[in-house]
Formats: C-alpha cells, sequence, structure tokens
C-alpha cells in the first residue's frame, strides 16, 4: 500500500523513538526524507543518519536520535504541510519559532533547507514541519 505522508511518517517515528527512548529508529529510504535529516543533522537535532539497502531498490534510513542529558534534543517536532492541506511561504512573512529556539524546515526551488538558510538565501517555499 503506498504511503500517502511519507514525511509525516518519518516525524511520526522520531516522535515516537526519543517518547520511548531509543537510540535510533529507522524509515524507509527516499532521497527527500535524506535531504529533511540533513537539516536536523546540520542543526543539531539528530546526532548522525546513515541510508543502508536492505534488498536491491529497497532500503532504510537508520536515524541515530540525540539526548542531553536524558532528554530528547527535539522537544518538539510538527508536520505543517500535509498533503491535505500545503502551506506556503514567502520568506518575509515565515514567523519564527520559539524566538529562533527552534527552526522551519522548508521545500524551496533551491533545496530543502532550515528557514535560516532560506532567510540568507532570500528565498521561500513550501513549510515542512518545525522543530524545537
Amino acid at each position: 500500500m503506498a504511503m500517502t505522508d511519507p514525511i509525516g511518517d518519518m516525524i511520526a517515528r522520531i516522535r515516537n523513538g526519543q517518547h520511548a527512548r531509543l537510540s535510533e529508529v529507522t524509515v524507509p529510504a527516499s532521497r527527500f526524507r535524506g535531504e529533511v535529516l540533513e537539516v536536523l543533522k546540520r542543526e543539531g537535532f539528530i546526532r548522525d543518519f546513515a541510508t543502508t539497502e536492505i534488498r536491491p531498490g529497497i532500503g532504510e534510513i537508520r536515524i541515530e536520535l540525540k539526548y542531553h542529558e536524558g532528554d530528547p534534543v527535539i522537544r518538539e517536532i510538527s508536520r505543517i504541510s500535509r498533503p491535505g492541506r500545503r502551506v506556503y511561504s514567502k520568506i518575509k512573512e515565515l514567523n519564527k519559532v520559539y524566538n529562533g529556539l527552534g527552526i522551519s524546515i522548508l521545500s524551496t526551488p533551491r533545496g530543502v533547507m532550515s528557514d535560516a538558510e532560506a532567510r540568507d538565501a532570500n528565498v521561500g517555499g513550501e513549510v515542512l514541519c518545525r522543530v524545537f
């Protein structure tokens, strides 16, 4: 059966894994998920991720979750733009998350990037999720 919201599924797995205090979670592999995870890694919300191939053409991504003094680094992660309701934002209209302590992840014409990188590049796009 086809998955209708792969990014929402990945976010739910990360949230559930941190709630269960797991050291790592796995998600089905895709290039778009890898780009979102690259932003999370650059911003320091996950430790690392690696793609492995389980059989030809089918892969999975292992995400190493990050904890600080026993508490998850990601306190809140939520999906903003969903398949039923896409949310687009110009960069000047994009609000900061928790006064700059969190990030928004955007899918822009220049690739997937955080809100700070999008402000530097002066480009807006689809708001995928918010992380704090």
